[in-house]
């Protein structure tokens, strides 16, 4: 093995010495920050360095030395516990105009405003070409050079921080990027013969040679959080991590990212398709010791009841209210029964587990990426049945994920996008339509046809939000703030304690969901993404006040601050009347009748007029 140092006109060649674990070192005077070089590993190369802090020429270039001490940190790291918290998913390249760290930075205040407390970042390793949405990384170690400079990301971390925002990093472990990866010069331990992925080779975290790999990937992550003041991190697609050794990887990583934190809490949250409620548990029960958990089931029976769509992995969904219900109150729909769509048993039982571990979204960059057009599901749907919904997944127990741009209804699709050489371009579109072809109403020639082309420029240039839009669509951004408002400073919402809820189908597109809370006055969510539905007599215990009691309106999705029709207590005299389309939030309150009415008009009672003589 030699290290290649270059200035630009020359390279100078060392021989690096290896140590009896095989690895080469070397000691360089006079090689500080900005230095370029890159290694000769067994005469093959030059090629980059697997741990580069940079690649300012992208990940085929020299590697670039960098002094981590030099950037000067002005706001302390926060503490981020999973409970409480709402999550932003982000992707930095379609993020802004410029899609760079510094002008996402502009946009934080808005954020922290709005009521988001953590931005989740998506994978920001470095890649081959001028954009990609993250998920071909090569330099795991590497910010890519496409965002900013090498100390660009420091930036937007510190200022996150100096707004009270966490920030927590999506990171990769599962599969490297088809293009700059150079892991298979140096040793072929680093992939798996034994563990295919969806993208191509495993890594290899349980045959011979693992040791060493194992290393470089827990390195990898304790360096995001010590060197990156990072708050967590979120582990991409872990049902491909695949390690049947003991501790596991993953309880390896969570153990390294926390100690690299020191004092300070960070939050490990992960995607797992098959929904594996033990990776939160304690390590010391058998759990990976996790904190989070992406909740696919919330997102599906959403989709359903929101679109009427049941192709390919929605087929097992029917959004029906009491799926909807299911979902809130128990977490995953599946927990081990059959699953149709991969005919075999799916999920975990999910028993004393706090809410707060499972993460729901009415969005994420998969989910609207895996459609023909990279549609925004309010564009799929009325607005009303969306803001319903919407107030249910913001007011229920488990932890919110909006993705980038919802708060305001974006309407630029987010599709999947790269910038691979010409090679790569033919494959990577045929895989794509080859994706999308699960979905009947996308396998047929003419949707076939239209497929974005990923590595098309005008494919990743749709995907870029827009400040206009974000200014003109006021209603929403307050509907969304309003929500989250209610979320952090209700107190009985902010609890998020699913045990002491209860929920009751009311319509075929109607449910009802209390909050039972003897300090501070129970709380009624009311949700019909349906018609109009009339409760005369409402045969429902779940809506009783109970004696000498009355429920006092909170919020409604109605309100014409949201372009809403205008709002209506739907409690009247003699039953409920449940508008369209509507969500409300309730209170149970002890004031006289009349009290009640002094602002909101009541719903019609039903019965006729009284006549005169």
């Amino acid at each position: 093995m030699q290290l290649a140092l270059e200035d630009g006109t020359r390279t100078d060649l060392r021989v690096m010495s290896k140590d009896p674990a095989g690895y080469h070192t070397i000691e360089v005077v006079g090689a500080g920050h900005g230095t370029r070089y890159r290694f000769v590993p067994d005469g093959n190369g030059p090629v980059p360095d697997p741990c580069s802090r940079f690649q300012p020429e992208g990940p085929h270039g020299p590697s670039m030395v960098v002094n981590p001490a030099r950037y000067p940190w002005r706001n302390p790291a926060p503490n981020v516990p999973l409970r409480g918290q709402v999550f932003y998913e982000l992707h930095i390249g379609t993020f802004t105009e410029e899609g760079t760290f510094d002008s996402a930075i502009d946009l934080l205040p808005g954020l922290k405003e709005l009521g988001i407390t953590v931005i989740e970042l998506m994978p920001v390793a470095e890649v081959a070409g001028k954009r990609n949405w993250g998920y071909d990384g090569v330099g795991l170690f590497a910010p890519t050079r496409n965002y900013g400079d090498e100390e660009a990301m420091k930036r937007f971390i510190d200022a996150a921080h100096g707004l009270g925002l966490g920030v927590i990093l999506d990171v990769v472990y599962n599969h490297l990027g088809p293009d700059g990866n150079y892991l298979a010069q140096f040793s072929r331990s680093y992939f798996s013969r034994d563990h295919a992925t969806d993208w191509g080779e495993g890594i290899n975290f349980d045959g011979p040679g693992s040791e060493g790999v194992r290393e470089f990937f827990m390195a990898n992550a304790a360096y995001w959080i010590s060197e990156f003041r990072l708050d967590g991190l979120r582990l991409d697609a872990t049902q491909d991590i695949h390690d049947s050794s003991r501790p596991h990887i993953l309880a390896e990583i969570g153990r390294v990212a926390r100690a690299a934190a020191g004092d300070r809490r960070i939050v490990l949250v992960a995607e797992n398709e098959p929904q594996r409620i033990e990776m939160v548990h304690p390590v010391e029960q058998g759990g990976l010791g996790l904190d989070g958990l992406w909740n696919d089931d919330f997102h599906h029976t959403v989709h359903a009841a929101l679109t009427g769509s049941r192709e390919a992995y929605y087929n097992d969904y029917t959004g029906s209210p009491q799926e909807l219900l299911s979902s809130v109150l128990r977490g995953f729909l599946y927990q081990g029964q059959w699953y149709g769509w991969q005919e075999k048993g799916r999920g975990t039982l999910i028993t004393g587990e706090p809410a707060e571990h499972l993460i729901v979204y009415l969005e994420n960059h998969d989910q609207v990426a895996n459609s023909l057009w990279g549609d925004r599901l309010v564009e799929m749907c009325a607005p009303g049945a969306y803001r319903a919904i919407s107030a249910l997944f913001l007011l229920g127990p488990q932890t919110p994920l909006l993705f980038m741009g919802q708060e305001y209804g974006a309407t630029s699709p987010f599709l999947f996008f790269a910038d691979h050489r010409e090679s790569l371009r033919g494959p990577i579109h045929q895989g794509r339509r080859g994706f999308l072809r699960q979905f009947p109403s996308h396998a047929g020639p003419a949707a076939q046809a239209v497929v974005a082309d990923p590595c098309a420029i005008e494919t990743w240039r749709q995907c870029v939000l827009s400040r206009e839009e974000r200014r003109r669509n006021s209603p929403q951004l307050a509907f969304h703030r309003d929500l989250l408002s209610l979320r952090r400073e209700d107190p009985v919402i902010r609890k998020q304690d699913r045990n002491r809820m209860a929920g009751a189908v009311l319509g075929p597109a109607a449910l009802a969901l209390r909050y039972f809370d003897p300090e501070h006055g129970d709380r009624l969510l009311l949700v019909n993404y349906g018609v109009g539905l009339e409760l005369r007599p409402a045969r429902e215990p779940l809506l009783s006040p109970g004696e000498l009691r009355h429920w006092r309106l909170l919020w409604s999705s109605n309100d014409v601050r949201y372009r809403g029709p205008g709002i209506v207590h739907p409690e009247g005299p003699r039953g409920w009347n449940l508008p369209g389309q509507c969500a409300a939030l309730l209170a149970l309150s002890g004031e006289r009748e009349e009290e009640r009415q002094q602002d909101l008009p009541a719903a019609p009672s039903g019965a006729p007029p009284r006549r005169e003589g």
